[in-house]
């Protein structure tokens, strides 16, 4: 039997890794990846202002696998129905069973000009790129525009002002967002402060703005054109050429047949084809759907043992819990009287759920529960 895992991010590697513990010792395990190293995509952003940080970001595949074969190579196409894989160099795999996990590039939209004359984020060439043309281009006065405010965007925009405020650049850095607030898949307080601090860094933001096309020297938008040296886009992603460019749904099971899978951002796992809700309206609906999946998760983890008030309670002379009215200590031990917390706020005692078994109370040493 031959697995194949395609990709080697964040999805791809730690599934090898899952598979090299639980495939039979028979079973021949593959991993294709357009790279000899797993890239920490999350840390690219760093590599602009820290081109040093490039070594440690990258990780030898055959130093974070064991027992798996690693093919340096690029795929350019799954065909599921002869279940071949085909490369870019290399002979084409047949397998039995295909993970596709390869990530996913950058989105354009169709927009005119947008791929030709931006940067995108996803390598640590990229990065290397960005650093080199803001030196070249916007050090002695250029102005920078990132598109597209999510994590990525924030991230680059901040890097680059701090690298402005450390080599004392006099460029201008402009953060355009389509949407009403950065970084709008978070949370509000996340919200406001990314912006607070990227204000405080001197970067000009601007929401409910919309790129429609760009020249070699000019970002047009629906509130009006902005000239730039240098421009980023980080603005949404896609599917890997490999996949035609799409990111296909697949079931909760993560299959899309029933011997090829696709995990991570390559695919759109819980996306509804059709219905889903798109935009604004439906970032904010799934941020509400978030919170309610996040509360309900808290009160399934919340201790069981939590302490019930029980007004009017009070331990008689011997011990025993009894019931009458609050604020009355006089039955309690000396120890309660000094020292009770609950009888000092205003005589509520606490009982665990914990002394309770079958509806009755569960005896503790001499303690019970009795009422007058």
């Amino acid at each position: 039997m031959r697995v194949l895992v395609l990709g080697a991010g964040y999805a791809g590697l730690t599934l090898a890794r899952d598979l090299e513990r639980r495939l039979p010792a028979d079973a021949d395990l593959t991993v294709v990846n357009d790279a000899p190293h797993h890239l920490v995509q999350h840390e690219v952003h760093r590599a602009i202002r820290r081109p040093a940080v490039a070594d440690a970001i990258r990780v030898p595949l055959d130093e974070a696998l064991d027992r798996a074969e690693v093919v340096v190579d690029r795929v350019t196409g799954v065909d599921r129905d002869a279940r071949t894989v085909e490369l870019a160099e290399g002979d084409a795999i047949d397998y039995d069973y295909c993970a596709v996990c390869l990530g996913a590039e950058t989105a354009y939209y169709g927009i005119p000009g947008l791929e030709s004359h931006s940067v995108p984020l996803k390598r640590v060439a990229d990065a290397k790129a960005i650093r080199d043309r803001f030196f070249d281009d916007c050090d002695e006065g250029g102005t920078v525009v990132v598109g597209g405010a999510g994590l990525s965007g924030v991230q680059v925009a901040g890097e680059l002002a701090a690298l402005r405020d450390e080599e004392g650049a006099h460029a201008d850095i402009v953060l355009v967002e389509q949407l009403d607030a950065v970084a709008p898949s978070f949370d509000e307080s996340f919200q406001r402060a990314v912006r607070d601090e990227l204000l405080d860094r001197g970067v000009d933001i601007r929401t409910e703005t919309t790129v429609e096309s760009v020249t070699d020297a000019t970002v047009a938008t629906d509130t009006g054109d902005i000239d730039y040296d240098l421009l980023v886009w980080t603005g949404g992603i896609a599917g890997d050429e490999a996949m035609g460019g799409e990111r296909p749904a697949v079931r909760a099971d993560l299959r899309l047949d029933r011997r090829t899978f696709v995990v991570g951002d390559a695919d759109r796992a819980g996306e509804r084809l059709r219905g889903a809700p798109r935009g604004e309206d439906g970032r904010r609906k799934r941020r509400r759907a978030g919170r309610v999946r996040d509360r309900r998760r808290r009160e399934r983890l919340r201790p069981a043992a939590r302490p019930l008030p029980l007004r009017g309670a009070r331990l008689d002379c011997l011990g025993r819990r009894r019931c009458g009215r609050a604020g009355r200590p006089e039955h309690l031990p000396r120890e309660g009287r000094e020292g009770d917390e609950s009888h000092r706020r205003g005589g509520t005692s606490h009982l665990r759920r914990g002394d309770f078994a079958g509806g009755r109370p569960r005896r503790r040493g001499t303690a019970r529960l009795t009422r007058r």
